[in-house]
């Protein structure tokens, strides 16, 4: 990829289906300025040469379109958002999406409201906090359309962070990096506890590469039990099995 440029971004987005802007190449381009410029002092992300993080963040992150229709007003929230991938990165694509981006870090909170200020976005807002307390009932439990995860973390546990979020009939899709049969057949339980179920799994490469994604979704058929997400902690400590 030393060859990787901006036109090799908009290439890659083309070949997901997404024809951007000249006003969203410039947004991208400036969140990757920021993005590094702010790694200087503080840990957002161990990738940082230019070509490295429009395919494996940016063009990752879109890559979404491939499982889901990403076209639509819909709301969507980010657990786990850290520098924002998926959801900041969602937003400048597909612009007419409500997205949250929800961290427990308030650095990553603070770095990703100056991205969001510098590039003029609205519909898009942050919530410094931990996903136990934010899918507690009165703050933001069911209200949406869609959950999204990057983080690295199994399903069994990703589920019991993500899915109290999601509306009966919403999704919840985690991004994975490798195939992940044994862990999928391993959280069959705790999704269905959660008022889930399996959807199935969208695998691909990035485009022009050989990266490896996966993305794994789950249909939310019921509310979510009121005692899940367990208290912080216990979802990673203990996953439900």
């Amino acid at each position: 990829m030393a060859d990787y440029n901006t036109e090799q971004f908009e290439k890659d987005c083309k070949a997901l289906g997404v024809t951007l802007s000249d006003e969203q190449i410039q947004q991208f381009l400036k969140y990757y300025e920021m993005l590094v410029e702010w790694n200087e002092v503080m840990n957002l992300t161990a990738i940082t040469e230019y070509d490295e993080v429009m395919k494996k963040h940016f063009v990752d992150s879109i890559s979404l379109c491939k499982a889901y229709d990403v076209t639509q007003n819909k709301t969507v929230i980010d657990v786990g958002t850290g520098a924002g991938f998926p959801g900041l990165a969602l937003k400048i694509a597909f612009p007419d999406l409500q997205v949250t981006l929800l961290d427990s870090l308030n650095k990553r909170i603070n770095f990703l409201n100056e991205v969001i200020a510098t590039l003029g976005l609205t519909g898009v807002e942050t919530i410094h906090g931990r996903a136990e307390d934010f899918a507690k009932p009165g703050k933001c439990r069911e209200k949406y359309d869609l959950c999204v995860s990057r983080a690295v973390a199994n399903l069994s546990t990703l589920s019991e962070y993500c899915l109290p979020f999601v509306k009966v009939g919403g999704k919840f899709i985690s991004y994975k990096s490798e195939k992940i049969t044994e862990e999928m057949n391993a959280a069959q339980h705790a999704v269905k506890i959660l008022g889930g179920k399996m959807d199935g799994q969208v695998e691909f490469t990035l485009p022009d590469s050989d990266i490896y994604r996966n993305l794994f979704i789950i249909t939310k058929e019921k509310s979510t039990p009121a005692k899940y997400p367990r208290k912080a902690g216990l979802p990673s400590k203990e996953p439900l099995s």
